[in-house]
């Protein structure tokens, strides 16, 4: 059996419009529970994704980077949650009939035993420089 790393964790699905968030919480008996929630992309819902997601006690989170709609949920959830951000190569999720909520809940199992391994992010004033010289 597989060790558990992070008994409390969550998996996102990030896409255009929205994002599709999934809390994997395992008891003392090691049965694992999914709290899952949808959330839109502007600051106020991503907000109240970081509100729930503290709520719940989650302070790890997994997700798939999809093109540049990672940015801005990365950097309202940054300050106050470790996340990792998985290359979708290693990430593949369950052949077949795929939804968002299957992907979020496929990134928090694999994610809890630690079987993702993370993209680098350079912190914040380097990428906000790399933003002002790319503008410029």
């Amino acid at each position: 059996m597989l060790k558990i790393v992070y008994p409390i964790c969550c998996g996102m699905d990030v896409h255009k419009s929205f994002l599709v968030a999934c809390i994997a919480s395992i008891n003392e008996q090691g049965v694992t529970t999914y709290k899952g929630k949808r959330f839109c992309t502007f600051t106020g819902e991503l907000r109240r994704c970081a509100t729930w997601l503290g709520e719940n006690n989650c302070k790890d989170v997994c997700m798939e980077p999809t093109g540049m709609y990672w940015l801005p949920i990365y950097n309202i959830l940054e300050h106050a949650r470790n996340i990792v951000l998985a290359h979708p190569k290693y990430v593949k999720a369950i052949r077949g009939k795929k939804t968002d909520k299957k992907d979020a809940k496929w990134f928090a199992d694999i994610f809890k035993h630690d079987l993702v391994s993370g993209s680098f992010i350079p912190p914040s004033d380097i990428r906000q420089l790399r933003d002002l010289v790319c503008y410029r």
